[in-house]
């Protein structure tokens, strides 16, 4: 009974941030538009890459111009899903002093804040990577996003984007956990965001690596943010090969929940409420 009336606040409380998301169209197109800048300009600078490096035709680990293009404009698309800041109305709460009235709630603290973070983060952002999607498909010949290298590859990309989703959210979520109660500013916790988007290969496709950083790029949780689906779609990561890389994903957010959680207990122990 008391799971089932759970799973009922967290679908209306998810329902509610979704539609307060969808109000904002224009900054999803506006944020789109940006997305696609920033895809062209990659996609110049890789093709004039691969074109003129030295021995004519670059091809690292397999990764051929297509696949980085392709990679490219997949990044772009699922890059909304990371947290690059705390939830806004989370981190006004934790500022003001106000999560003793979030604690008066009848509902978990950390599973309040996970579903509001998560549809938060969905929102408008969802329309945000269709849209830069769409117009990577429309693109010309040479600078489109191709389409997937096989069918059971882009099933397994579908569920993979599924599993980044939530992977995100678990990370934004213990991000947020060591932040609640911590005074000394916001400025180390975006360099851990801004961390995470680098190892997860939305500035640079982790294959494009060095060879000695492969096997730490393969373990680490935030190559599953982004690279992980991308290499399915691409075709460079063939579904016999793909459930270890879908394992870890499961791993790591079951690793940052739980963690997340721990440190939120911790620090809920040891709040101070000044007021009466």
């Amino acid at each position: 009974m008391l799971a089932m009336q759970t799973w009922r606040a967290c679908r209306s409380l998810f329902r509610v941030r979704m539609a307060e998301g969808l109000q904002y169209r224009v900054a999803a197109l506006s944020g789109a538009m940006v997305g696609v800048f920033w895809a062209i300009i990659e996609c110049v600078v890789y093709t004039v890459f691969y074109t003129y490096s030295q021995d004519g035709g670059w091809n690292h680990n397999g990764f051929g111009l297509e696949q980085t293009i392709s990679y490219i404009w997949l990044a772009q698309g699922i890059f909304v899903f990371q947290a690059m800041s705390i939830d806004s109305e989370i981190l006004t709460k934790i500022n003001k002093g106000d999560v003793a009235l979030e604690l008066c709630r009848p509902m978990d603290l950390y599973l309040h804040w996970l579903v509001k973070s998560a549809a938060g983060k969905l929102g408008t952002n969802w329309l945000r990577g269709v849209l830069t999607i769409v117009a990577g498909i429309l693109m010309p010949a040479g600078y489109a996003l191709a389409g997937p290298a096989s069918a059971g590859g882009f099933l397994l990309f579908l569920l993979s984007v599924v599993l980044a989703f939530l992977l995100c959210s678990a990370y934004a979520m213990l991000v947020t956990a060591i932040r609640l109660n911590t005074t000394w500013g916001d400025g180390p916790f975006y360099m851990l965001m801004l961390l995470s988007a680098v190892l997860s290969g939305t500035y640079l496709p982790l294959r494009l690596w060095p060879d000695s950083l492969q096997t730490f790029l393969r373990l680490q949780p935030f190559g599953g943010f982004a690279d992980l689906p991308a290499q399915l779609y691409t075709g460079s990561l063939t579904p016999g090969t793909a459930w270890p890389g879908m394992m870890l994903q499961l791993f790591w957010i079951v690793v940052f929940v739980v963690v997340g959680r721990t440190i939120m207990k911790s620090r809920l122990k040891h709040l101070i409420i000044q007021g009466g």
